[in-house]
């Protein structure tokens, strides 16, 4: 396919509350060389190379950015090469950041924010960006502790104005059944992909399609493998999808991410200007029936 002529636009639009985003974004994880367990650990790209990343993803239609204060190795921040990229920001661009994790100046992970320890972190992610309100947070969960207090910390933000929407990440059903009761979520971000469909087992992908939450799936492409580049070894029968296609093994697993629903967004990250271009093309794939049965049989 041309995938140099296709623009984010061809994967359909979705809401965040009231902010329309084209359905295939960017995440900005790996333009830092570090990655969430270390799996991706290794030199940072350029940092004009980043910036150019960064800007030829909107040029090419993407207006949903995924990142993160935590998102920093040595030498890079997500934060601080987006705020370098693309402000002044356009008007249509959606910034997503996420709370509740944290490290200190190393990298050294700390334990999960404590409630009123969110209000730092929503400044610091404020700071980096340039900006005087978020757009949306979510809510990264990682155990332990009252998901509601959490949730209600930033409900309390939200209401003063230095956020505009919340969603939650690393869920379960019960978990965003609890918070609705304390302010509206607006999307969920968990790990799926085609290989990886803990959402479909577990009902929250039906539960978000039925109450008009958008779903964001991290890992699409890499599945198990999380923050690795995606896998070079992909199965005989994705393979013969993607020939048929006129794509590749990783476009293919991303139209199948978006085929799940209109709710569903994605948001591929690169630290390559080619996948860029092909990521955001992948938005164009239309799956028949017969691609989808057969993906269905990977499963």
């Amino acid at each position: 396919m041309e995938s140099a002529t296709v623009t984010a636009a061809a994967a359909g639009t979705w809401k965040l509350g009231d902010l329309e985003v084209n359905r295939l974004g960017f995440g900005a994880m790996r333009l830092t060389g570090n990655g969430m367990r270390g799996n991706s650990d290794g030199s940072p790209i350029d940092r004009e190379l980043a910036v150019g990343i960064l800007r030829s993803a909107v040029e090419h239609g993407v207006n949903h950015i995924d990142t993160a204060a935590f998102y920093f190795s040595p030498l890079r921040s997500a934060n601080e090469l987006i705020n370098r990229a693309l402000a002044p920001y356009p008007d249509d661009l959606v910034i997503v950041t996420k709370v509740g994790p944290g490290r200190d100046p190393s990298g050294e992970w700390l334990p999960m924010a404590r409630p009123e320890q969110l209000r730092g972190q929503v400044e610091e992610n404020l700071r980096q960006l340039g900006r005087d309100h978020l757009d949306v947070v979510n809510l990264r969960w990682t155990g332990g502790v009252s998901i509601a207090e959490h949730f209600g910390a930033l409900a309390e933000l939200r209401e003063a104005g230095l956020i505009r929407h919340l969603g939650l990440s690393d869920i379960t059903p019960e978990h965003l059944a609890e918070v609705q009761a304390i302010a509206p979520v607006v999307c969920v971000q968990n790990s799926y992909g085609l290989d990886r469909r803990l959402v479909d087992a577990n009902g929250l992908l039906d539960s978000c399609r039925r109450q008009g939450i958008a779903f964001v799936p991290f890992f699409a492409i890499s599945g198990r493998r999380r923050e690795a580049p995606a896998d070079a070894t992909h199965d005989d029968r994705l393979h013969a999808v993607a020939r048929a296609q006129g794509a590749t093994p990783a476009q293919v697993r991303l139209a199948w991410t978006l085929h799940r629903g209109p709710n569903v967004l994605a948001i591929p990250g690169t630290s390559d200007p080619a996948h860029l271009v092909e990521n955001i093309a992948a938005g164009a794939l239309r799956l028949s029936q017969a691609d989808l049965d057969r993906l269905e049989a990977l499963t």
